[in-house]
């Protein structure tokens, strides 16, 4: 996948993923970020689940918002809730 297209997704993915958590985004670096390190988390978790890496661009990006949420879960369990990303 070409790598712009998936800094756009983990970009989009992460700022959906801030806002699903916390009610806002975390500006547009964190949200790239969280969202690209998302992306490969929730890559990991879906092909744990359902053995399979192969997916379209819809499928990534579902695999990076569901990756970011858990990067976002882990990082407050982890700091408590006064951490904004």
């Amino acid at each position: 996948m070409n790598l712009i297209v998936f800094l756009i997704i983990g970009g989009i993915a992460g700022a959906l993923a801030g806002r699903v958590m916390s009610g806002h985004g975390y500006g547009i670096l964190m949200d790239v970020v969280v969202g690209v390190i998302g992306a490969f988390i929730g890559g990991w978790v879906l092909s744990l689940l359902f053995g399979s890496t192969g997916g379209g661009l819809i499928i990534t990006f579902i695999a990076a918002f569901i990756g970011a949420i858990i990067l976002l879960w882990v990082i407050r369990l982890v700091t408590g809730n006064r951490a904004r990303a």
